[in-house]
């Protein structure tokens, strides 16, 4: 059972290392700064014991994600993680410019070298968590909510997806592109077929689909309309060849591209950008599968598409029923900073910096570090 089911259902408070599994050389100081390396030294050598208390904040209105995995941080490389004081907010908790979301109260030797490694994770979970939450918003700013899928695999480093896609998770997404994207909480990828499946049957739309279905029965049909540049007449091909069986079709026409319907109708061109995948193109694909009684068929939309150009296309009631957003969720614009504000319990702090207490804040209880969770 994974870990996420177990905090679900209140078994435990927190995901800890045994979701995250956290490279052995955090604990060397392998990711470290090296300045913090020295300083725990030099403390260790002429201030041992020195207590500070260190807060973490941002400057955005964000979507918080990241203090479970930082706090498993702690649990697994801090020197006595239960003997440090730690209070923090919870992954998905909408914080505001400022607000401290963490603080760790301890002998600085103890977990001082992991301030920047926890200022990473918060950064990046944050970063994907808020985009996400707000393309999830201009989803829901039409007249009905649309569904958002997370296909942010070929805009990353591979080793990102687990923590991205919990992050996405966090921020709304209801499905994702890989299985290591859905590792952290438990589900399975989503996808039906690429452009490379449709090449492999020499650019034939309906040969591929078959092919398709024919492995793969069990899946919702959903096909891929654009390969040709020609998604009116390749959708009404294959809604004519599946029938109630084809539940969706997906364009994902390149923003350098003018589809072949309005090469066939120019007279409905002048007012608009007529490239990549448009709202006017969209409204014809609705009405030419809904003349022809394919009404049950969705339309998904994928390429380019981030909460501004959403926005437009629900202020225009675009008849989409699924948005697959990919590189812009994965923009990181969300920093935190870690600062040390009290020295053995009195204030001490670089100037324009000092103790912010928050009473949104819970005390996080850690455990000794051979203890495991058994369920």
């Amino acid at each position: 059972m994974k870990e996420i089911e177990w905090k679900l259902q209140g078994k435990i408070k927190r995901l800890t290392n045994q979701t995250f599994k956290f490279d052995e050389r955090v604990g060397e100081g392998w990711f470290s700064a090296v300045y913090f390396l020295k300083t725990r030294e030099i403390i260790q050598h002429t201030r041992p014991g020195t207590v500070v208390t260190m807060q973490f904040f941002q400057r955005e209105h964000a979507v918080l994600c990241g203090t479970d995995e930082a706090i498993a941080l702690l649990q697994t490389f801090a020197a006595h993680p239960e003997k440090l004081e730690i209070h923090s907010l919870k992954d998905g908790d909408k914080i505001s410019p400022f607000e401290t979301v963490l603080t760790i109260r301890g002998p600085y030797e103890y977990f001082g070298y992991l301030e920047g490694v926890i200022d990473g994770i918060l950064a990046r979970r944050t970063s994907v968590a808020t985009n996400v939450y707000n393309v999830v918003q201009a989803a829901r700013s039409g007249s009905r909510e649309k569904p958002i899928i997370f296909m942010g695999d070929r805009d990353d480093h591979f080793t990102q997806q687990a923590g991205d896609g919990y992050a996405a998770y966090i921020g709304g997404t209801s499905a994702q592109a890989t299985h290591a994207m859905n590792e952290w909480w438990g589900k399975s990828g989503m996808g039906t077929m690429p452009h490379a499946l449709i090449q492999m049957f020499g650019g034939d739309v309906v040969e591929a689909t078959k092919a398709y279905y024919q492995q793969f029965p069990e899946d919702d049909l959903i096909v891929l309309i654009d390969y040709n540049n020609d998604v009116i007449t390749d959708a009404l091909r294959v809604a004519r060849e599946f029938g109630q069986d084809l539940k969706g079709v997906r364009l994902d026409t390149s923003r350098t591209m003018i589809d072949q319907y309005f090469i066939r109708h120019p007279e409905v061109l002048g007012t608009f950008d007529p490239r990549g995948v448009n709202p006017q193109l969209v409204f014809a694909l609705r009405q030419a599968l809904d003349a022809e009684g394919y009404e049950h068929v969705k339309i998904v939309v994928t390429g380019g598409f981030d909460e501004k150009r959403i926005r437009a296309f629900e202020s225009q009631d675009v008849p989409v029923d699924m948005y697959g957003v990919g590189s812009s969720l994965l923009k990181m614009n969300i920093g935190f900073t870690g600062d040390n504000v009290e020295l053995n319990g009195e204030p001490q702090a670089k100037a324009g910096r000092k103790y912010r207490p928050n009473p949104r804040l819970e005390r996080v209880e850690l455990l000794e570090k051979q203890e495991v969770y058994e369920f």
